[in-house]
């Protein structure tokens, strides 16, 4: 690599905690791998894995009797206990076993909550609330910011940025915030960097930061702690705040190298064995579902071109030596499951996919099984055609019914995601989504259950009588009064006391792994999942 150039800014990314820390971040190895690239000195630094890890290691942070439980065995037994189950999370046997996997993922959790009590936080593997503050306030987040010490994170990251800091020189540092649970950790974190480091340049940008700054209200309530925010991809933004000359951009700018993981500790996220996030495309392709968070923010869809995602994952396999790669596209386009099919990765792999033509044909679902995939996520949504057309999800019921069949034919596991409550629904078509999950009950895998939310600033939210859903300022949707009464309350019931107990499906979402869910659900599914944890 080329030595810099004149007087760069040293960056260090950040990617804060709650995250499931079964995977790197994807975000940040993409823009690790761009600064690298522009001769940028920088590194990454995971405090949601490694803040995670201080507090299970933490013993001082865990009271011999909790004030929720008077003789509280139970984490006795999970502190006792927790140098195994961190081995056997990260080893492929326990995944022949889900009742062992479940107690062990279980008792870590039961660490980590136990470990936030004192302040009053609701701490697990894949989550953080807090009793007061709400990451949709932006007055909370100032809050949050101005009492760092009060944040369970704090004893780790004030040492870790001080080490890295000291370590780097770095005068940059952006954070990657992509959601809700996130935010309060990030405002203590810039908070504490404001305090003790105030020449510090901060970078705010990522998934979360994006909705945000899309809202049709938007005023930035940040500007004492943030210098810069960046909506959508950050990468060329970069270049401008860190004054990368124009000749140096005309040079450079036409990066395009693979994500950059050697940097983090990939032994110690909490899975049997490396999993390789990839995105190979932003946007979507589709991008015409009436509720679409990326049509709504203007975000196009910019594929790789697959010659080079081909090359990318080759490059990456020589690297880290994947057990499952994860594809983080919204949907992975046909076209490359095609070149997939034609030029396998040589490693399992799992992501999203819309229902198409190509999925109600089973000679290239048995194709997509041969070439590694052993799970698809697939956002049906509906079990109504009505319904279905009104959201303009593109999709066919007959297509969905012969493609879940297919799939499960071909040996590759579907996870299916449906949701309950839109405006185009009302009790009776709820009840024929039911209808159609209990009889393709057999060639479901896995269940995500979702009630609908009315994003701010949609077309519906300006017919429909609304009101505010979450306190603060910056909440990212409505509550909303169903123009055919099939308000919150009554979805809510249905899921409860009806859907979720059917005999056909409730098998079906107790085999969701607890807190990783699809992050580790490729790692259960039969046959299919034999060559990921073999050995």
């Amino acid at each position: 690599m080329a030595p810099a150039k004149g007087n760069r800014a040293s960056v260090i990314i950040v990617h804060p905690p709650v995250s499931k820390p079964g995977e790197p971040p994807a975000g940040g190895a993409k823009l690790l791998s761009f600064l690298r690239h522009h001769r940028v000195k920088s590194q990454i630094l995971d405090t949601n894995l490694e803040g995670l890890l201080h507090l299970l290691h933490g013993q001082e942070n865990f009271p011999d009797i909790s004030p929720d439980a008077p003789s509280d065995t139970w984490t006795k037994r999970a502190r006792r206990n927790l140098p195994l189950n961190l081995t056997a999370v990260k080893s492929p046997a326990i995944y022949r076993y889900f009742a062992r996997y479940k107690k062990i993922v279980n008792d870590l959790n039961r660490l980590l909550k136990m470990a936030a009590i004192s302040q009053g936080v609701r701490l697990s593997l894949a989550n953080y609330q807090h009793p007061r503050l709400s990451p949709t306030s932006s007055s909370d987040l100032i809050q949050a910011a101005e009492n760092p010490e009060q944040n369970p994170f704090y004893p780790y990251f004030a040492k870790r940025f001080e080490l890295a800091l000291d370590e780097a020189q770095s005068r940059v540092v952006g954070f990657s915030l992509n959601y809700l649970s996130q935010a309060l950790s990030t405002l203590a974190m810039i908070g504490f960097l404001k305090r003790h480091y105030p020449g510090i340049k901060i970078i705010l940008g990522g998934g979360l930061v994006t909705s945000w700054m899309s809202r049709p209200d938007w005023q930035n309530p940040f500007g004492g702690l943030v210098d810069f925010l960046v909506a959508g991809p950050g990468e060329n933004q970069l270049l401008s705040i860190l004054q990368i000359k124009e000749g140096d951009k005309e040079e450079l700018c036409g990066c395009q190298s693979p994500p950059d993981y050697g940097s983090l500790p990939m032994e110690d996220y909490l899975s049997p064995g490396f999993i390789l996030p990839y995105s190979s495309a932003s946007g979507c392709y589709w991008n015409r579902c009436l509720f679409c968070p990326e049509r709504a923010e203007g975000n196009p869809h910019n594929p790789i071109p697959v010659d080079r995602v081909v090359g990318d994952l080759k490059f990456l396999m020589e690297k880290t030596r994947p057990v499952l790669i994860h594809f983080l596209d919204n949907a992975i386009r046909p076209a490359l499951m095609e070149r997939i099919i034609a030029s396998p990765p040589g490693v399992p792999w799992y992501g999203f996919a819309r229902i198409t033509r190509h999925l109600a044909d089973l000679d290239f679902c048995t194709a997509l099984k041969k070439s590694g995939c052993v799970m698809l996520q697939l956002g049906i949504e509906s079990g109504d055609q009505g319904v279905l057309d009104q959201l303009q999800k593109g999709i066919k019921l007959e297509m969905a019914s012969l493609a879940l069949k297919n799939l499960a034919r071909a040996g590759v596991a579907s996870y299916v995601y449906l949701l309950l409550g839109t405006p185009a629904e009302n009790e009776a078509e709820a009840k024929r989504t039911l209808e159609f999950t209990a009889k393709h009950s057999d060639q479901i895998s896995f269940l995500n259950l979702a009630l609908f939310n009315l994003p701010v600033g949609s077309q519906e939210s300006k017919r429909l009588p609304t009101e505010k859903f979450y306190e603060g300022d910056l909440s990212l949707y409505v509550n909303f009064s169903h123009p055919r009464g099939w308000n919150r309350n009554l979805v809510r019931q249905f899921l409860e006391k009806e859907f979720k107990r059917h005999p056909a499906i409730a098998p079906i979402l107790r085999r969701d792994p607890p807190f990783f869910t699809s992050n580790h659900a490729p790692f259960f599914q039969g046959k299919g999942s034999r060559e990921l944890v073999a050995g």
